[in-house]
Formats: C-alpha cells, sequence, structure tokens
C-alpha cells in the first residue's frame, strides 16, 4: 500500500479542521451526539479530499543520452570564433 504524500495529508488535515469549524458553527448543536457525528462527517470528507488529490505521476527513466550535456548550438559556436575568422574558413577547419 502506498504512503500518502505530503499533500494528501495537508488536505486532508485542513479539510477535516475547517469543515468540522464550519459544520459546528452552522448547525449550533450543543449535544454530543450531533458533535459526534459531525466529527465524523468531517473525518469522512478529510479522508474523501486526501484520496482524491492527484498522486505524482512516475519518473520517466534517465537514459544515458539524457544525462549528457545537451549539444552547443551553432549561434553559440560562432560566437567562439576567433575575431577576424570567418564562418567559412572555421568550417573549412573543422572538415579538415
Amino acid at each position: 500500500m502506498p504512503r500518502p504524500t505530503v499533500a494528501q495529508l495537508v488536505y486532508g488535515s485542513c479539510t477535516v479542521v475547517l469543515s468540522t469549524v464550519a459544520m459546528l458553527a452552522l448547525s449550533q448543536t450543543e449535544s454530543g451526539l450531533g458533535v459526534a457525528v459531525i466529527a465524523l462527517a468531517a473525518l469522512a470528507l478529510g479522508l474523501l479530499v486526501a484520496m482524491t488529490v492527484p498522486l505524482p505521476g512516475p519518473r520517466p527513466a534517465r537514459s544515458a543520452a539524457a544525462g549528457q550535456a545537451p549539444a552547443e548550438p551553432a549561434r553559440l559556436a560562432e560566437r567562439r570564433r576567433p575575431v577576424g575568422a570567418s564562418a567559412e574558413s572555421v568550417r573549412g577547419r573543422a572538415a579538415s
């Protein structure tokens, strides 16, 4: 059974607390049975909210190519050529 995520715990806990306070304020109940029913309803609502929070998807596997640095863009390579050298002369030297 997977462990609950932090988001599930936070959303569920906040739902329980806020819904309990709201229902107690709106119902104005004073009996112990009424408070118990409201507390159980709030717990059920918190559980429902916690279970419907989307779980993070599986992480894609890193391949050997993904771990390497990306290829240098051509415009950055042109900026790094020596001053006074034309693009053709740099390409000619690279090809030979």
